[in-house]
């Protein structure tokens, strides 16, 4: 990475977004962790800065424009750049058929999971147009890719991401931008044992059982850690990634092969 480089990472106090705040310093930039767990935000700040790297944690709305501009510009007066977005922030969504999902469940999931990823992009473009260089990663998902049944909106949102991410490096590619978008399949932690949960509340089913099926549907026959993702938003971060835009990359343990 860029050295005295900044790095954005929306959702970056648990789970995936932590992994990935930790990996970027570790490849040498300062952090900023945009998020709306201030609590959580404090842990992801000291493991940060166990690698040496400078890390500021900001509460940050990524579906509100407001806090977007406001983080956007606070970044930049505080470290002079922004060459690094990852844009991670999302939200599980409810676990409900079509006709169960209601119309405010359905904006809250789509305002966090695709209006935000446009959100941060619109403000943070300008800048590394400025700078001739920036490297954009969205988490999207292998449910981007195909069905999720009782998960439209996230679904949506998801599918919603990659066509983003497309479309955006055709746009910014001659200014040195690129942009890609990650798809996890699975990853565990407590977000997935939550959906699981719901899951086996909604059809009666054991646990165990959801778990068991959801980790046979991936050809290594488990889960992906958190890690994993980490690893690849770095390297698509790095030098050693110059010219690869407009991609979409799944993590998913072999659930999804295309």
């Amino acid at each position: 990475m860029r050295p005295e480089s900044t790095a954005i990472v929306t959702g970056g106090a648990r789970g995936i977004g932590q992994s990935i705040c930790v990996e970027l310093a570790r490849r040498g930039a300062s952090v900023v962790v945009a998020d709306l767990d201030t609590d959580e935000m404090a842990e992801t700040k000291e493991m940060v800065e166990e690698t040496g790297r400078r890390c500021e944690p900001i509460e940050t709305n990524v579906g509100s424009s407001e806090d977007v501009e406001e983080t956007v510009e606070w970044v930049v007066d505080e470290f002079g750049s922004v060459e690094y977005l990852v844009n991670n922030a999302g939200i599980a969504g409810p676990t409900a058929s079509c006709e169960n999902v209601s119309t405010d469940d359905w904006e809250q999931t789509l305002a966090v999971n695709l209006k935000g990823p446009f959100q941060m992009c619109r403000e943070v473009v300008p800048h590394m147009r400025a700078e001739s260089f920036g490297r954009i990663v969205n988490i999207a998902s292998v449910t981007g890719k195909r069905p999720l049944p009782n998960r439209t909106p996230y679904a949506a949102s998801k599918m919603g991401v990659i066509g983003f991410t497309r479309t955006l490096a055709a746009e910014v590619g001659d200014a040195n931008i690129n942009v890609n978008a990650v798809c996890p399949g699975s990853v565990d932690g407590p977000r997935i044992r939550r959906v699981f949960e719901r899951q086996a509340a909604e059809t009666g089913r054991d646990y165990e059982e959801i778990r068991g099926d959801v980790e046979r549907e991936a050809a290594r026959g488990e889960l992906v850690d958190s890690e994993d993702v980490a690893d690849l938003v770095g390297y698509l971060c790095s030098e050693h990634s110059e010219r690869i835009t407009g991609q979409d990359i799944n993590v998913s343990a072999g659930k999804v092969m295309y």
